[in-house]
């Protein structure tokens, strides 16, 4: 291996391990306020990618007819519930029925395939991030003081449904989307690729803005309080539920946003954000599922060895991958304290 092979693959590891990085966030958030080992995490990626694909290809997102489907069980929810969730079904109806149908009559109106690329990354992140919460809402609040292992097997079932529902909307071929620059840099014998320096940017740009709304905001704070005391924070005023909501919508823009991000990489399929928010979950465990600066370091290692290894040995370089998580579960078991879960 010479240096300019060194250099690409460098630069290939540290890519995908800033989607990576971004994926790890995402879990190591939601398991943190809501103790939900979040397993479909990749199929917002999946979702996102495939939806650009649809809009660039001037077709009907199918995930719109989901996105009206999930809002009007959303809302249903919503009718059945308790008193507070009846005082706010004004807002209900708002955000689960009327936004949806405003937005598939606006999609049915634009000309998809005309729009410029960053317009259309608007639509899909405006299509796929509602459907965060409006899982949260249907599949994990009635659910939400149920212990880690209950929230697991929920997790694992809708994972299950939402990979059934991506091959029904999507179908089983793959699709690859344009980059969102094609400009290419020389640095020595080193070619950047544009949409490289996007994936940089954006990823940084991301967890930058997270920082500053978890440091510097209320709602942010609010969170923060769940994840580090959730009865304390109850006591404290901070509606669980709400803080569930918010944090499904922030893993729901993370996975779009890295769906857009990795879909001209490679081709995308219905069940791919499985093995790539597989990959996100070691990075997580990396950082105890607690650590974002460790999570995202165990990202970029994950990217790194990654890349080396489809050099070395391609055909085992997923097996490389997920066997580092086998140390670094044997560290944790032998360094940390063993308590029961909270009843």
């Amino acid at each position: 291996m010479d240096a300019e092979i060194f250099a690409l693959l460098g630069q290939d590891g540290i890519t995908n391990g800033a989607i990576y990085a971004l994926l790890a966030l995402a879990l190591v958030l939601v398991f943190a306020v809501t103790r939900i080992i979040f397993i479909p995490q990749g199929e917002f990626l999946a979702w996102g990618a495939l939806t650009m694909a649809a809009l660039e290809a001037g077709h009907f997102p199918g995930t719109v007819w989901l996105l009206l489907g999930a809002g009007a069980l959303t809302f249903a929810a919503d009718l059945l519930g308790g008193a507070a969730a009846r005082r706010q079904l004004g807002k209900s109806a708002l955000w689960n029925l009327l936004y949806p149908a405003v937005l598939a009559g606006l999609l049915w109106v634009l000309p998809l395939q005309a729009l410029p690329q960053v317009a259309k990354g608007l639509l899909v992140l405006g299509i796929v991030v509602p459907l965060g919460p409006m899982i949260y809402r249907v599949a994990f609040q009635p659910v939400a003081e149920a212990p880690v292992l209950v929230l697991l097997i929920v997790a694992v079932a809708l994972h299950l449904l939402m990979v059934g529902i991506g091959l029904l909307i999507f179908g089983p071929e793959g699709s690859r989307t344009l980059p969102f620059s094609e400009a290419q840099f020389e640095i020595g014998s080193l070619v950047v690729g544009g949409h490289t320096l996007v994936v940089l940017a954006a990823s940084v740009l991301l967890i930058v803005a997270l920082y500053l709304y978890f440091d510097r905001t209320l709602g942010g704070k609010a969170l923060r309080a769940t994840a580090i005391n959730r009865n304390g924070a109850r006591l404290m005023g901070i509606s669980p539920a709400l803080a569930g909501r918010q944090t499904f919508f922030f893993a729901a823009l993370i996975g779009a946003l890295s769906g857009l991000l990795v879909a001209p990489l490679t081709t995308i399929y219905y069940d791919s954000g499985f093995l790539i928010g597989l990959k996100g979950f070691v990075a997580a465990i990396i950082g105890g599922l607690a650590s974002y600066p460790l999570a995202a370091g165990g990202a970029v290692l994950v990217g790194l060895l990654e890349s080396f290894s489809s050099f070395w040995a391609s055909a085992f370089k997923d097996v490389i991958v997920f066997t580092l998580i086998i140390p670094v579960l044997m560290w944790r078991s032998l360094t940390s304290h063993h308590v029961e879960e909270e009843e």
